[in-house]
């Protein structure tokens, strides 16, 4: 991919608001997705998705799928190549404890949906016609996929997944301090199951490219993730596999682990020895990945003043039967607030059910909104402002990480520059005691906080003669802005403009990167990319410097300057050498570096790292009707250096809608007598729209950090943390009815 931008001539690019150097693609349609790459003798795959949710299938018949014309073949378990699966405990990048879905593997139904058929075609249309004619008859059992009846069946994870912190071991006495504590909270808090439904359906292309190679276009929000996985489960060479993915439609973490369209594709592929393409329907983005559903119970006591003298967190979550899909629910209450007597307990359930996954804040959207709500419930029962209680039990500590402190904490200006724009002194803070006409008025706030991290990541750097610079690595642009933050980097760290540097990215033959996700790839993959852009830079320098009455001949390099294309001395424009003199005086067409990043262990063994914001926001709710209307919401985030404040923006505005919809809207409905979401469509599913929404104020906190050489924490996530409970908790100041099921529906209102 080819980013242009026209620039507007300014020095500095990292810290200033730049549009999308993707955009022009995206909205012109010349970007292209996995589902859109063409290919010679493209065949077409369509599933066939399992009626039940648990059993086995008796009988298959496809005679009526294979004699329509353009049929190529149906693939079953039956019939499924043996030389897929030569790997059966393949771990991908990110995947929980256990045995990783096998499709088309035996005659076991493990939840409703499961792929049990593919039908390859000449056409999509055909494929699909074909696919309503294949006819299975099944042995069904009763599925368990409700977490409530099968809580007495909760156990706690032996394994822990990789670089998800288990819940620390009890300080103090908790049971003992509340039960002496003069003030007592103990509710039950639940969040729907969500989908992640991004714009774009999963899709895989294969590309049979002869003589055992193939090129793959997959939906991943890291190529590497996908290689590898191909490369386990069919014993494929990695040389022999190039797998890209230039532009994602959305992922929101549902991209993270390769999906079963990827490995029916190229299953397809290999047998037929053609190119193959799998494209899910929208109905089948049920059928994988998805936000769990939790128990928690909150329990605080606390001193007539709100100090905290009590806090434990429990939680059960529903997984799969065949892995242990775990994150980080409990944790957050003991970051967020200081407390000495504390237990944490985090549990699973076997469900026959797919395996969860990671959505947005995985985690952190569910146990934030139960403590954000608890707090609010113990601001009411003590009597003060929940502002007031939150800054009563501030920490600047990690408790749950051996008490470190944490390298940036700037929630208390998050909190002041939040309450400030949104006119908080105003409010008055009895339950029911606004009002606009008919419509009650609510005021509610929260803490959101999610992990600031780094990982270990690769790019490249890549100046021609012309003085054009390309940079770039495996990693995926979920639509976040990561190509252009790359841009703004790599040209500021050669003094070139926007237009003049490229930044690839998403194909497994660039320097390997890890997928895009968990708030992490504007740390790592902006410092890798800034590295190799310096190694590019020396080298250059030294040609510079070796020029016949070279300006530069006595200079040292950390006295230069890289700008507008020339390499000058500090402070002394008039002594400067272009890159392209340099490169061509050099007699070289091209300089090349590629630089590694990783975590810093000092400041990691010395402190922790967070990005904090504070939520607040104004809901009217019609007293008759119960119908809410969520109409401000200010949204106040510390996360340290901000690279490009209009993507940033966009980031934090993204999260908070999405937030809305956990408050108000998304909640896949289970028949357990069926064990099938039964609301499998964007009709039915809601989610928010542009009626929905009204006015989100973004503020960006100043705060300056040192976990990593560009001072910046994620925003992907953060947008999202907090904004439920704060809604719930405007609700409650509007109604003086507390929900703690979520969503909150007209029916939980008014009933």
């Amino acid at each position: 991919m080819v980013a242009t931008f026209s620039s507007t001539g300014k020095d500095t690019f990292v810290g200033s608001p730049r549009s999308r150097v993707d955009g022009p693609a995206k909205v012109t349609g010349l970007a292209k997705y996995a589902g859109e790459f063409a290919a010679p003798d493209l065949a077409h795959g369509y599933v066939v998705s399992s009626a039940i949710a648990k059993g086995r299938i008796k009988a298959i018949d496809t005679a009526a799928a294979e004699a329509v014309p353009g049929v190529v073949k149906v693939f079953t378990h039956e019939n499924r190549p043996r030389t897929a699966w030569l790997n059966y405990n393949y771990q991908d990048a990110v995947a929980p404890p256990g045995a990783p879905f096998r499709a088309l593997y035996d005659d076991k139904i493990h939840y409703s949906g499961q792929p049990v058929a593919l039908v390859v075609a000449e056409d999509f249309e055909t494929a699909r016609h074909a696919a309503s004619l294949v006819s299975l008859d099944y042995e069904a059992e009763e599925p368990l996929t409700d977490t409530e009846a099968a809580r007495d069946l909760a156990y706690r994870p032996s394994m822990n997944r990789n670089g998800i912190k288990p819940p620390p071991k009890p300080w103090g006495d908790p049971d003992q301090a509340y039960d002496q504590a003069p003030v007592k909270i103990r509710e039950d808090y639940r969040l729907a199951i969500e989908h992640h439904n991004p714009m774009e359906p999963h899709a895989s292309t294969v590309v049979y490219e002869g003589d055992g190679r193939y090129t793959v276009y997959d939906k991943i929000q890291g190529v590497s993730n996908s290689q590898g996985y191909l490369a386990s489960v069919f014993g494929l060479n990695k040389d022999d596999l190039r797998v890209m993915n230039p532009y994602l439609g959305g992922g929101f973490g549902s991209g993270l682990r390769p999906q079963y369209q990827l490995f029916l594709a190229m299953l397809a592929a290999r047998e037929l020895e053609r190119s193959v393409r799998v494209v899910l329907t929208r109905d089948q983005m049920w059928s994988f990945t998805y936000r769990p559903d939790a128990l928690q119970t909150i329990t605080l006591g606390a001193a007539q003043d709100g100090t905290l003298q009590a806090l434990r967190h429990d939680a059960i979550e529903g997984t799969s039967h065949f892995e242990d899909y775990q994150e980080v629910v409990v944790n957050w209450a003991a970051i967020l607030y200081k407390c000495d007597n504390v237990e944490l307990t985090y549990r699973l359930a076997k469900l026959d059910t797919f395996t969860p996954g990671d959505m947005r804040a995985p985690g952190a959207v569910t146990g934030v909104f139960a403590i954000e709500t608890a707090m609010d419930e113990l601001a009411y029962a003590t009597g003060q402002d929940p502002i007031r209680l939150r800054l009563k039990n501030y920490t600047e500590h990690d408790q749950t990480m051996q008490d470190k402190p944490f390298g940036s904490k700037a929630l208390k200006s998050c909190f002041a520059q939040g309450a400030e724009r949104f006119g908080w002194d105003k409010r008055d803070p009895e339950p029911r005691a606004m009002r606009d006409g008919r419509e009650l008025v609510g005021w509610g706030m929260a803490t959101g906080v999610w992990e600031s991290m780094m990982m270990q990541t690769s790019a490249h750097a890549i100046l021609t003669a012309d003085g054009k610079l390309e940079v770039g690595n495996s990693t995926g642009d979920l639509g976040t802005g990561t190509y252009t933050i790359l841009t703004q980097i790599a040209a500021d760290t050669l003094g070139l403009t926007m237009e003049d540097v490229t930044t690839k990215l998403g194909d497994t033959r660039l320097p390997e990167a890890p997928v895009a996700g968990g708030s992490w790839t504007a740390a790592s993959s902006g410092t890798a990319v800034m590295k190799a852009c310096r190694d590019v830079g020396e080298q250059v320098f030294r040609l510079a410097r070796q020029m016949e009455n070279s300006p530069l001949a006595n200079v040292d390099f950390d006295r230069v300057a890289f700008t507008d294309g020339r390499i000058e001395v500090a402070g002394d424009p008039g002594r400067s050498v272009t890159l392209v003199e340099a490169m061509r005086a050099g007699g070289v067409d091209r300089l090349e570096a590629t630089a590694q990043a990783a975590p810093d262990k000092d400041f990691n063994d010395a402190y922790e790292a967070y990005t904090h914001s504070a939520i607040f926001a104004e809901v009217k709710v019609d007293e008759e009707l119960g119908q809410v209307r969520l109409t401000r919401i200010v949204s106040a985030v510390a996360a340290g250096k901000i690279l490009n404040p209009k993507t940033a923006r966009s980031q934090i505005l993204g999260g908070v809608v999405m937030g809305i919809g956990s408050a108000l809207e998304e909640e896949s409905m289970l028949d357990h007598r069926l064990g099938r979401f039964m609301n499998h469509n964007l009709g039915e599913y809601h989610v928010p729209v542009n009626a929905d929404i009204y006015d989100i104020d973004v503020i960006f906190v100043e705060e300056e950090d040192k976990a990593n050489p560009l001072g910046v924490k994620g925003l992907g996530e953060i947008g999202i943390v907090g904004t439920a409970g704060a809604i719930a908790n405007a609700v409650f100041h509007a109604t003086g009815k507390r929900i703690r099921h979520l969503p909150i529906t007209v029916d939980k209102i008014i009933g």
